[in-house]
């Protein structure tokens, strides 16, 4: 079995499309996952399964939240490797003058097709620093990721793939998570 995170897009935000954890995690456990552990309230799920085909996994989930629960909500998941790739890639992780609080990981459902970086560049903040990879954005928001004009709707609308947000702090939990999952 593999061990992916899955993270969903919007739940819980603001009272709209509210799921509740104990009902996710039995939606998960529906679905004949193994290992299920939920993370904070905002749609983050470790999980194992015998599919290899994250893409295939996404629309499962998807599709079961919709008949579930009676809403769409967008849905990556990626394997455990893949995702400590994109934890070891952060550039700004590494530069001890910025503060871990104001660091965001924005995750891409896939590889986008080739892209404006100027369009997203000219939206920045001047303190605000972004870099991209082909499955992952960095940004460093020193006035709050609430301030920003990179947001999620924002980056989707120029990348034109599905994405989401997790700040540092929830990104890197989830990865120690994982490995304890794994350890297991």
């Amino acid at each position: 079995m593999t061990t992916y995170i899955s993270i969903l897009r919007g739940i819980n935000v603001s009272g709209q499309k509210l799921i509740k954890m104990v009902a996710l995690k039995k939606m998960y456990e529906s679905l004949n996952f193994g290992n299920i552990q939920t993370y904070i309230q905002s749609g983050n799920v470790i999980f194992s399964s015998t599919e290899n085909d994250p893409k295939a996994l996404e629309t499962i989930i998807a599709s079961k939240i919709a008949s579930e629960f009676g809403f769409e909500v967008p849905v990556i998941v990626l394997n455990a490797k893949t995702w400590q790739t994109i934890i070891d890639n952060n550039p700004f992780a590494k530069d001890d003058q910025k503060e871990s609080s104001c660091l965001h990981v924005t995750f891409l459902a896939e590889k986008p097709i080739p892209f404006s970086k100027e369009s997203i560049l000219e939206k920045k903040a001047p303190n605000e620093e972004i870099d991209f990879t082909q499955n992952a954005v960095y940004l460093y928001c020193p006035n709050g990721y609430g301030k920003t004009k990179l947001t999620n709707s924002f980056l989707e609308n120029k990348l034109k793939v599905k994405v989401t947000t997790r700040n540092w702090k929830t990104a890197k939990k989830l990865l120690q998570l994982t490995l304890e999952s794994n350890d297991q």
